[in-house]
């Protein structure tokens, strides 16, 4: 029977994509011989990313239950240094999807170069 820190380590890759695209992680432990992973995820894009990784490690994911919810009209608040483009790369695993959140924050943005610091963007 596998342990906790042996599935782990074969999903450890997996875990970092979660981490990548906003994985928010809830509960992770050992139901039977399955490790249990819940969590919230910013976007239909980053729960697809993680279920792609999942199936990259094991297609049939046969020591593995996935919990993934999407948490819809996140609200994120720039930080010193943010761009558009990093926050597109934090919460959807490309910088080049940023029009995204220009277009769903259009009543506050002119200008996606222009974001201020303590700014409260919608992520779609």
């Amino acid at each position: 029977m596998p342990t906790l820190e042996e599935l782990k380590g074969k999903y450890a890759g997996v875990l970092k994509r979660g981490t990548e695209v906003g994985l928010r992680l809830e509960n992770l432990h050992m139901t039977g011989e399955k490790m249990f992973v819940k969590g919230v995820v910013p976007s239909e894009f980053a729960k697809n990313e993680i279920w792609d990784a999942i199936k990259r490690v094991d297609p049939g994911f046969a020591d593995l239950t996935a919990d993934l919810r999407v948490q819809s009209g996140e609200v994120y608040t720039v930080e010193s240094g943010d761009t558009l483009s990093k926050i597109a790369k934090r919460f959807y695993g490309q910088a080049n999807l940023y029009p995204k959140i220009f277009e769903a924050n259009r009543d506050q943005l002119k200008d996606p170069d222009k974001i201020q610091v303590g700014q409260k963007l919608k992520l779609p």
